[in-house]
């Protein structure tokens, strides 16, 4: 009896990762489509997108801002004292736009919208296809998946910009007071740190950041693979690996065009 080779023995599975990549960034692609496309937001389509961008986004977004808040209020304080107790006051707002601002929000509004609406919607959508609920097509793809990839893009970018501004305004007081005699300089400090390539990057990343928690969850749910014992081949899992990977890839990229260049 002649020898397996290990070629052999890996070439099914990674054909069948191959299959798989295609079959998703194929569908990854039909989505971005219908979402450019004015033929999705017609008649009924309208109505779902319409109502998964509220439902997406209106329920968390107080409490999810109240959370940046107060965490807001807490890290800039601590980065505050601790600055001015070595001595170096003048670089603690610096420190706080480009931690906070620049790298913790928009990471945290990318989980947060993951945790609580596309990772949910991609399990929905998983087990309708598993009971083979919704038609196949491109109706059904409107009605069901493409609003629900679009309302967490929206989630996210949403979340993102009110709390970058609230923990700018929450910063100014905290470091300045209630006063406006210190607007000039702070603005001047903020526009110092938003220079144009970090602010083409912080845009980058958070419509990355937006694409990777909407796209992968939903695409994932809609491409269902085979039943398997393993959990690990679950779709929900696949799904949850795949976007944290991707969120940790562009998090990477962004920390070096950020401080390495």
């Amino acid at each position: 009896m002649s020898a397996v080779s290990p070629l052999q023995t890996w070439q099914p599975a990674l054909r069948s990762r191959w299959q798989a990549l295609v079959r998703n960034l194929n569908t990854s692609a039909l989505l971005l489509s219908m979402m450019l496309s004015p033929s999705s937001y017609r008649g009924a389509g309208r109505a779902a997108v319409a109502r998964h961008l509220y439902l997406g986004t209106a329920p968390m977004l107080p409490w999810f801002t109240l959370f940046v808040a107060m965490a807001s209020l807490v890290l800039i304080r601590i980065v505050v004292v601790t600055a001015a107790s070595y001595g170096l006051s003048q670089y603690a707002l610096e420190t706080v736009i480009r931690v906070l601002v620049l790298e913790l929000i928009p990471l945290t509004s990318a989980l947060f919208v993951a945790v609580n609406v596309t990772l949910p919607g991609g399990v929905v959508l998983s087990r309708q296809v598993a009971r083979r609920e919704p038609e196949t097509g491109t109706g059904a793809l409107v009605l069901e998946a493409m609003p629900r990839a679009l309302a967490g893009m929206f989630a996210v970018l949403t979340l993102a910009v009110v709390s970058c501004v609230v923990a700018l305004v929450l910063a100014y007081l905290v470091v300045h007071g209630p006063t406006h005699q210190a607007f000039d300089s702070y603005t001047r400090k903020v526009g110092q740190v938003f220079n144009p390539a970090v602010t083409l990057i912080f845009v980058l990343k958070t419509l990355f950041f937006s694409l990777a928690v909407s796209l992968i969850p939903t695409v994932s749910g809609m491409n269902r693979e085979p039943a398997s014992s393993r959990r690990s081949d679950l779709p929900e899992v696949q799904g949850l690996m795949r976007m944290f990977l991707l969120i940790l890839l562009i998090e990477v990229v962004s920390l070096v065009g950020n401080y390495y260049y």
